[in-house]
């Protein structure tokens, strides 16, 4: 059986597995608000699905995204998931030999586009606690400097560790990628939970493409939509040749609509809930010798928590989870160079869930010290 394969029943099994407790992905498994299931539903009654729905996304939809980022002078192109506008970005703004530079930890999928693009990676390692586990202004303009580059991602707040940018380090990579002539991609898939956030679209509109999703917040992660957002120049440019030509999924977005009218409503709740999930976690870890969490508060719907001084594989840690129902991430997904070091927990989850990943985690750290590393994990 190929890779893809033993992937693909894997998550399948877990999907068809309805007592798993997902809390690996970051998704919100939280219930949906009414009004949004009810537009979905009406959506389908009414059939709306027979047409195909408008190339760049429902005028509404757009915006209400743009509300949302409080932007008035840019539009934007709904897509697939953010991921697809990951994918296309990448591909479209990137020529063979440029250098996309990118963070490891990180979300590695945008580096597999680029790469597809002809354009040589560079990661840069910001595992580090005498640099705040995050991305410097200087780290950035010292490895532009070396190589130069072509596009410049920036996941914010970061995926998987939980740091959140600030307004004048958001200002000095925006100056960075200016100077270099780059284009830069603001990765905002989780500014709905930070603490504070700022767009680099306000320093630097000429050459930002913004992600938006609505998988995380809303939930809508199996239904795929999402946006990216732009100059209308920018736009118009990466219209040519979208993957989605022919539009997005009409219920979905429907659906994405009515989450954004309803938004203040309901997701305030769903912010109380992970937060105090991330805070029951942290007091879970803080007594176990060997167990640290590198960054709390977190600004995203999930923790990190470091296994390294426990002597833990993270694989074996996930193994021992998996086998009581509930699925955690380990660094390998996300980080080449750190992969030994920790697994990523989302928050999004109920907190009786949330409790019992707090009440295995002394009993399934000892058992993974006595284990050792575990088999390579399929996801």
């Amino acid at each position: 059986m190929e890779p893809y394969q033993r992937r693909n029943r894997h998550f399948e099994a877990l999907a068809e597995r309805r007592g798993t407790i997902w809390m690996g992905q970051n998704t919100n498994h939280l219930p949906t608000h009414p009004a949004v299931k009810r537009a979905m539903i009406a959506a389908i009654e009414d059939e709306d699905y027979h047409a195909y729905a408008p190339p760049t996304g429902l005028e509404e939809l757009r915006r209400l995204i743009l509300a949302d980022f409080a932007v008035e002078d840019a539009d934007v192109l709904i897509t697939d998931g953010a991921v697809e506008g990951l994918y296309h970005a990448c591909r479209h703004v990137l020529r063979p030999g440029e250098r996309m530079i990118a963070t490891d930890p990180g979300w590695p999928w945008p580096e597999a586009f680029s790469r597809l693009s002809g354009a040589e990676v560079v990661a840069l390692p910001i595992y580090r606690a005498d640099q705040g586990f995050r991305l410097t202004p200087g780290q950035l303009a010292a490895a532009v400097e070396e190589g130069g580059a072509g596009l410049i991602y920036l996941i914010d707040p970061l995926n998987p560790l939980g740091v959140g940018y600030s307004a004048d380090e958001i200002a000095a990579f925006a100056g960075i990628a200016r100077d270099a002539g780059a284009w830069l991609i603001h990765d905002c898939t989780y500014r709905h939970f930070a603490h504070r956030h700022t767009l680099a679209w306000h320093h630097y509109p000429e050459k930002t493409v913004t992600t938006y999703s609505f998988s995380k917040w809303l939930g809508l992660a199996g239904l795929r939509v999402g946006g990216l957002m732009a100059r209308p120049a920018v736009i118009e440019m990466l219209s040519d040749g979208q993957p989605n030509s022919l539009g997005s999924n009409l219920v979905s977005q429907r659906g994405a609509i009515a989450g954004l009218k309803t938004r203040d409503e309901w997701f305030p709740e769903v912010n109380r809930i992970q937060r105090a999930n991330q805070h029951a976690i942290h007091e879970t870890v803080r007594p176990i010798n060997g167990l640290d969490m590198p960054v709390y508060p977190s600004n995203g719907n999930f923790v990190a928590i470091d296994v390294s001084a426990a002597g833990i594989a993270p694989e074996t840690l996930c193994e021992l989870y998996l086998e009581r129902g509930i699925m955690i991430r380990q660094a390998a997904y996300q980080s080449k160079l750190f992969a030994d070091r920790f697994v990523k927990v989302s928050t999004t989850v109920k907190e009786e869930d949330a409790a019992r990943f707090c009440a295995l985690l002394p009993e399934l750290a000892a058992a993974a010290i006595d284990r050792g590393p575990g088999a390579r994990a399929l996801y």
